[in-house]
């Protein structure tokens, strides 16, 4: 992209901008970063920053930017834009710690940091590492450059079980990309490769509500465009295209970004071109949400230029994706676009009405071009690094838009009794935690970090931190686990009542016996009375949804029943139907106690038998799995 014009000197500037919203959003220059090898800043798309337990962000810059080091360093910078190098990479001989960071960091459950490298390591093909925030590093895998692939860009993503998860390119060997599993201690495990018709060169996926991941896929797809998925992945690596993007001029094109779900369960993305331009047709770009089961719908489409006699100043070209604030809405960044085309980061609420909230380099050109995603801090300010150009423009800003400060929880789901981790500022003041409303043990371990067991009778929910001067709230809900611990009695008839006992039943939604919807009534958080429905089968686990998940327990024995035959007399060889409740798979039918050597399951609840020889007057029987239904009167045998 080309810039106009040259850089003056780069002074810490605070500009404020009145857009659309209701009120004015404050963008603060907190850092500038030097113009380094390769003569560029070393920001890139891709570079995510993380949280610290300390409360300071923390991050990577693929040159020597923020360090010594032309290959990429980690690096510490605070909400006041004091930064520092944690780690600089090629220390070791031939680069065996890594090189080329270009995906930052996350925060892993042991307070480290943990991302990739593109290229070194002990095959020259990337590496993932952990570093503690004092700069001590551990290559946790080499990639290898075979079915592991190679050439991450993206940081890896913690996932609620513990391990990490991630992607890889492709970028040597001729493959489309990886899925790919590793722990904090480094077991590495390859998940699924991608084939082109599933996704070419795939971004890092999110993990959804339902602990799936969601992700995007800059190319491939099966309908011949090029132009990219949107696919879901299981935690033991399924992968499932849900959207294979179209390009102009009905859909996006090329998605670079990852996907982050909204307030309502869908997970809500951005492409870097596409869509419909009312200007200028070019395809600048669109917005889009999907739902975990496929339902897709273009919000809005980037228009940039002139519109009749209109002049159209929204943003384009997105590269960085979407960040969730704590008012439901999305925000994001425009690489391009704005009053001066130099970039604008914008706001889009769920249902796609979009706004610029401010334009770089539109009164002093000191920063421009917003690469990274915005991070969302919880004092309440959104933070970002813009790339700039060789001769500048490279900073570390912040947008105030309002919100108030608010805790982040690093493990957002799990059963009662887990620690859960709590990042946010003022805990030593801090006076209580609750769970949806249900209080907490805690330890507020610093002013900044805090870990709290989740308690009995706790529900999904926000968690709150009050502290003696505010009260803190989760931007996202905390998912209590339900636990299914027993269920008596053990077997029984279609319409027998089973009561269900275990741990935070109290939001169930469903309950399923024998592979069916059941009836049900909560009667405490410990205990929930559930009818077998018609149709269940023996063999499956008795299970509760809730709000925070499903449990699922034991194995329920479903015996059939029968209660009704026609004829109820006949001679052998009479065709006899027999009804009733769980018939399928039947292994026998007798008269009499005399096994019938002809018969079949027409349905759960139908089945049809000829009377066999030496058949006696006495009980129809059913035999499955879960036993044997015999009928409360007899079949009698004529002559």
């Amino acid at each position: 992209m080309k810039h106009r014009g040259t850089i003056p000197s780069i002074v810490a500037l605070t500009l404020l901008f009145a857009g659309t919203a209701a009120s004015a959003q404050t963008v603060t220059e907190l850092h500038t970063y030097p113009i380094g090898s390769g003569a560029w800043s070393g920001i890139r798309a891709p570079q995510a920053m993380a949280q610290g337990r300390d409360g300071n962000l923390y991050s990577t810059i693929a040159n020597n930017g923020t360090g010594t080091s032309v290959d990429g360093t980690v690096y510490k910078i605070t909400t006041t834009g004091t930064l520092s190098e944690v780690y600089s990479f090629c220390s070791l001989t031939g680069c065996d710690d890594g090189n080329d960071p270009e995906g930052g960091v996350a925060l892993g459950l042991d307070g480290n940091l943990y991302g990739t490298t593109k290229i070194g390591g002990k095959d020259g093909a990337g590496t993932i590492f952990k570093v503690t925030p004092t700069g001590t590093l551990t290559t946790l895998y080499s990639f290898t450059n075979s079915t592991d692939d190679s050439a991450p860009i993206y940081r890896v993503v913690l996932g609620q079980d513990g391990n990490f998860y991630g992607i890889s390119e492709a970028e040597y060997n001729g493959q489309y990309g990886a899925f790919f599993r590793i722990s904090a201690s480094g077991v590495f495990k390859e998940l699924a490769d991608f084939d082109y018709t599933n996704g070419s060169l795939p971004n890092l996926p999110t993990q959804g509500t339902d602990l799936n991941f969601y992700g995007t896929a800059q190319q491939g797809g099966d309908n011949g465009t090029n132009c990219g998925v949107i696919y879901k992945a299981t935690t033991g690596g399924k992968i499932t295209v849900l959207h294979n993007f179209a390009g102009y001029p009905t859909d996006g094109c090329r998605p670079i970004s990852v996907l982050v779900q909204g307030t309502d369960g869908d997970f809500y993305g951005t492409t870097y071109s596409g869509g419909v331009s009312a200007a200028d047709g070019n395809g600048n770009g669109t917005i889009f949400k999907i739902s975990p089961s496929g339902v897709y719908t273009v919000l809005h489409s980037f228009t940039y230029g002139v519109s009749g006699s209109t002049n159209i100043y929204d943003a384009q070209l997105p590269q960085a994706g979407l960040t969730l604030g704590t008012d439901g809405n999305f925000y994001g960044v425009g690489g391009n676009g704005g009053m001066t085309n130099y970039g604008a980061i914008f706001k889009v609420t769920p249902s796609g009405a979009e706004s610029v909230l401010y334009s770089f380099c539109n009164k002093t050109c000191t920063s421009f071009s917003p690469a990274t995603p915005l991070v969302l801090h919880t004092n309440g300010d959104f933070y970002g690094n813009s790339n700039g150009n060789s001769l500048g423009g490279a900073v570390f800003y912040s947008l105030n838009v309002g919100f108030k400060p608010l805790i982040d929880l690093v493990t957002w789901t799990g059963k009662v009794g887990a620690t859960v981790q709590i990042l946010g500022q003022g805990f030593t003041g801090a006076t209580g935690v609750s769970f949806n409303g249900t209080a907490a043990k805690f330890v507020n371990s610093s002013d900044t970090y805090m870990t709290a067991t989740v308690p009995a009778g706790a529900t999904t929910g926000t968690v709150t931190v009050t502290t003696f001067t505010s009260t803190l709230k989760s931007n996202h809900s905390f998912l209590v686990e339900p636990q299914v611990k027993s269920f008596t009695p053990t077997s029984g008839i279609v319409g027998t009542s089973v009561t269900i006992t275990g741990v935070s039943l109290t939001q169930a939604t469903a309950v399923t016996i024998g592979g069916k919807a059941a009836t049900f009534k909560v009667n405490s958080d410990t205990s929930v009375t559930a009818t077998v429905p018609a149709g269940a089968k023996t063999g499956a686990a008795i299970s509760i949804k809730t709000a925070g998940g499903t449990a699922g327990f034991g194995k329920f024995v479903v015996i059939p029943e029968v209660t009704s035959f026609t004829p109820t007399s006949g001679a052998v060889g009479t065709s006899v139907t027999i009804t009733g409740n769980s018939f399928t798979a039947a292994t026998k039918v007798t008269f009499g106690g005399v096994a019938a050597t002809s018969y079949k399951v027409i349905n759960d609840a139908h089945v049809d038998a000829l009377v066999p020889t030496g058949a006696v007057t006495g009980p129809v029987a059913v035999t499955t799995a879960g036993g044997t239904g015999t009928s409360t009167t007899s079949f009698t045998v004529t002559p």
